[in-house]
């Protein structure tokens, strides 16, 4: 009987997961395929040979590499503004006393009830405010903080005993060096969970680069993928070629902290 639980159980989580992984397969394989593999009934599940001309096109038709690289250094800008401030944020509320503390951390639990879509005009016309219309300022500057990075950060820090700050401080460890020799080190997980968080949601970024950036050499990836929409009747395989390059920063960010992830989800459990 345990047995057949057991292989129940494996069969079920194996059908889940191709599922799962069958339209990220088939996004890559459709790449490597031919306009008419992809457009035969049935559909080809296989590639016939390794066409690699989808990509050359993909980037012939559109500025691709250009705002490759500008996805990956807006994502990575982000990424450390957003780890730095709520970090800084994060101690200061799980570790210092002062006055009204409890309610400035309620107005930063509140910035995360506010929907994304009502602080598009009011970010806008500060960029355009301060001349930073078409920069990579303006793709930067309004994501450096998070309520969710700090929410985060002060409830890891929250885990860790007072007396370890209160130790460190006897020993005349000031705040700045609290938190870069102890307190980092010490919250990787977290830190890893929350940097993978902030560079997926930047990266996959759509409206606001759309919004702000008026030139092809400012645009990000995602509005080129959106232009090749255009080219979809004529050549879905340059759509899925796209993708694929697309998916890339992504997959190797996940697993180079896929550790940290694991350890962020279950700290809380095991402490």
């Amino acid at each position: 009987m345990s047995k057949l639980r057991t292989f129940g159980t494996l069969a079920g989580l194996s059908l889940l997961l191709a599922i799962v992984v069958f339209p990220l397969y088939y996004t890559v394989a459709g790449a490597f395929m031919s306009q008419a593999e992809l457009t035969r009934f049935p559909p080809a599940l296989f590639p016939g040979g390794l066409n690699w001309g989808s990509f050359s096109g993909v980037v012939e038709s559109v500025p691709l590499v250009r705002q490759y690289g500008n996805s990956i250094l807006v994502s990575l800008c982000v990424v450390a503004g957003v780890v730095t401030t709520s970090v800084l944020s994060g101690y200061i509320f799980a570790f210092v006393e002062f006055p009204f503390r409890r309610v400035a951390f309620g107005m930063f639990l509140a910035t995360m009830m506010v929907p994304a879509e009502a602080t598009i005009i009011p970010n806008y016309l500060t960029m355009a405010d301060w001349g930073l219309v078409n920069t990579f300022p303006a793709l930067i500057v309004p994501f450096l903080a998070t309520g969710f990075g700090t929410f985060l950060m002060r409830q890891f820090f929250l885990t860790f005993p007072k007396e370890i700050h209160e130790a460190a401080k006897v020993e005349g460890c000031g705040h700045l060096r609290f938190v870069l020799q102890i307190l980092v080190p010490l919250s990787r997980p977290a830190i890893g969970t929350l940097a993978i968080y902030s560079f997926i949601g930047t990266y996959n970024q759509y409206f606001w680069p759309l919004l702000i950036a008026n030139t092809p050499e400012m645009q990000t990836l995602q509005i080129g993928l959106a232009q090749l929409n255009s080219l979809e009747e004529r050549s879905p395989n340059l759509i899925f070629a796209g993708v694929t390059l697309a998916i890339i920063p992504m997959l190797i960010m996940i697993y180079a902290f896929q550790r940290n992830i694991v350890r962020g989800l279950t700290a809380g459990a095991v402490r």
